[in-house]
């Protein structure tokens, strides 16, 4: 049996995937997590085989959650299901350790493949979008990025310096940098190009 573990926000979307998934005989859904963090707990807890993750979701995101996970004594492996063909996430997720990565829009046969196939020791990616992925780099250093998407959802600089304990000075520079990094006119904007291209 391959224990897997969904880490999905939308319940409704991982409650189906739980069923979907527990059509197979050799699958065992052994827990579903709502957000990131939630997610790690369970991890520890759970121990599965394979960790299925959307990217997007509250505490940590997919990608930040695969990097965690890949620091623990018993890793699973990780399989990101998203609706992001962008290169930028693919890269991200490939440095993190990601072994799968399949778009929510693959029929669902292939889902269930790909876990088989990563937790037989295979990675499971498009060759078309692994391709594209090595094209351009991920110009923002971590904490630009965790700056510009705050700062991209509207919050100003007085509580990004509070919620990650910085300067406001500090937090105007990492926005500069990722402004003039992204091309953008304004933070917004700088926000906006990153998330369209995978890199927030």
């Amino acid at each position: 049996m391959i224990r897997v573990l969904i880490a999905e926000d939308q319940v409704m979307v991982a409650g189906a995937l739980a069923a979907l998934l527990g059509n197979h005989a050799d699958i065992d859904v052994v827990g579903t997590a709502y957000d990131g963090n939630e997610a790690l707990t369970a991890v520890r807890t759970l121990k599965p085989d394979v960790l299925l993750t959307d990217i997007e979701m509250p505490g940590l995101s997919g990608l930040e959650l695969a990097a965690a996970v890949r620091l623990e004594p018993v890793a699973p492996r990780v399989v990101i299901l998203t609706t992001f063909a962008r290169r930028g996430y693919l890269r991200r997720a490939l440095d993190a350790g990601v072994v799968g990565y399949v778009l929510k829009d693959a029929p669902s046969s292939h889902l269930a493949d790909a876990i088989r196939r990563v937790h037989a020791g295979h990675r499971v990616i498009d060759g078309e979008l692994a391709a594209d992925a090595w094209g351009e780099a991920d110009p923002l250093s971590d904490r630009e990025r965790q700056v510009l998407r705050l700062a991209g959802g509207g919050r100003r600089g007085a509580d990004i310096a509070a919620e990650l304990r910085l300067s406001e000075g500090t937090v105007r520079n990492y926005l500069s940098e990722a402004i003039n990094k992204t091309g953008g006119r304004n933070r917004v904007d700088a926000a906006r190009i990153a998330r369209d291209k995978g890199w927030l």
